[in-house]
Order: C-alpha cells, then structure tokens, then sequence
C-alpha cells in the first residue's frame, strides 16, 4: 500500500464500521490538505485491489475492510518469506531484528499455536484479499 492508502485503510481498520468518502476526508484534514475527490479515488482504488467492499447508501458508497490489520501484515510477512530464496535464512534475519517485545510476543504465539494443536498443513492463512498485498 502507498502512503495515503496505509492512511486511509488505517482509519477504516481503526473504526472498525462502514465509512464515507466524507468521514475519512474529515478525518484526514485534520493532519492535511486533502480533496475530496483523492480521498473518493483512493477508496475506490482499494475497493478495485480488493482491501475494501463497499455498498451504495443513496448517491455515495460506504467502504469497509475486507480483512484486519493483522491479516494484512501476516500476509505481508508470509509473501516476503515466501519469495525468499533462502527462506531459512530470511526468518533468521527477521528474528535478529525483533525487539525484546516483539520475541516475547512471538513466544506467547508460538504457545497459543501449540496448546491449540496447531499443525503444519492445518492452519488456515489469514483471510486476504483476492488479489493480495502485492497490489500496493
């Protein structure tokens, strides 16, 4: 995602509700400068990569996100390892560059995972959109 899409989906993802071109721009121009016709243009190109539905409510849409954050940046983790050619080696990597917090959350779960009796072939993958996060 570029940019003002991460700004836009992250108000979606943050409200959690079907939203307006008209609440979203509100809501941006407290940090920007911003039209309302970029705002329409970046839902709309979201709406097209797959990252948000929408329905007609009289003569504007109301936008909401197909997946969560989580799902997104999951997704976003497994398409960069999956692309690795040394995917071992890419996890290793990722692991060194992780804060004392984020360890201990992978411990907690690694642990949830495997209390729940989670197995390799299993596991379902995050709920995506159809065309992934390689549309940013």
């Amino acid at each position: 995602m570029g940019e003002l899409e991460d700004a836009v989906m992250t108000r979606v993802w943050e409200w959690n509700r079907p939203v307006t071109v008209r609440e979203v721009l509100e809501d941006l121009r407290q940090d920007r400068s911003i039209a309302y016709t970029t705002v329409m243009t970046v839902l709309d190109n979201l709406h097209q990569k797959g990252w948000v539905r929408r329905e007609q409510e009289g003569r504007a849409y109301r936008y909401e996100a197909v997946s969560t954050r989580a799902a997104y940046s999951a997704a976003l983790m497994n398409d960069a390892w999956s692309e690795s050619d040394n995917p071992a080696a890419a996890l290793v990597a990722f692991f060194g560059m992780m804060s004392a917090e984020q360890t201990e959350a992978l411990r907690d779960a690694l642990r949830v995972t495997a209390l729940d009796g989670s197995r390799e072939g299993t596991r379902e993958r995050p709920p995506a959109p159809e065309e992934g996060p390689s549309q940013r």
